[in-house]
């Protein structure tokens, strides 16, 4: 059986990057919001790295979404527009995950190169990558500049607010 690739090179890529910087901007945003209790680096070098692998991220973010929209490859995130289809295939799914998956059922969906997410998958991570992935990226933003962004801040109901978006 030949193997199928379902993410090509450029997706994988992406994805590892978004790993390791996601594990770094957790690692040090600890260090941010936990000063003295995690002493990995200094506060400034953690803020410093924290700004700059937010803005490699929001740049990654940007790229996957180029890839996506000039490549045929988009068609993995075409939702089914037929709301039944959709929560017939959905509902499956779920019976597939909390039962059928412990008897030895087959899994319903079938993977292939354009079909890689099925029902569930697809509309988590189309909320996920199109809702909040930007929200984060946006009140991230928003805090690196404080003074700058202070009057949209303000508007959003305050500093707590945006930083409870961004965790």
């Amino acid at each position: 059986m030949p193997r199928i690739y379902v993410h090509p090179l450029p997706v994988r890529i992406w994805h590892w990057i978004n790993a390791l910087g996601f594990v770094a901007m957790i690692v040090t945003g600890f260090q941010i919001r936990y000063i003295g209790l995690i002493d990995l680096m200094s506060f400034r070098t953690a803020v410093v790295l924290h700004e700059w692998i937010g803005f490699v991220l929001i740049g990654n973010f940007f790229v996957w979404l180029i890839f996506y929209l000039f490549t045929d490859k988009i068609r993995v995130y075409h939702p089914e527009l037929n709301p039944m289809k959709h929560f017939r295939a959905s509902f499956r799914q779920a019976m597939f995950y909390g039962y059928g998956i412990f008897k030895g059922d087959p899994n319903p969906h079938h993977v292939s190169v354009y079909q890689k997410f099925n029902s569930m998958q697809s509309m988590s991570y189309q909320v996920i990558m199109l809702l909040l992935v930007p929200l984060q990226f946006w009140t991230g933003v928003l805090l690196w500049d404080v003074q700058r962004f202070s009057g949209m801040i303000e508007v959003l109901g305050g500093v707590r607010v945006v930083d409870t978006a961004t965790c």
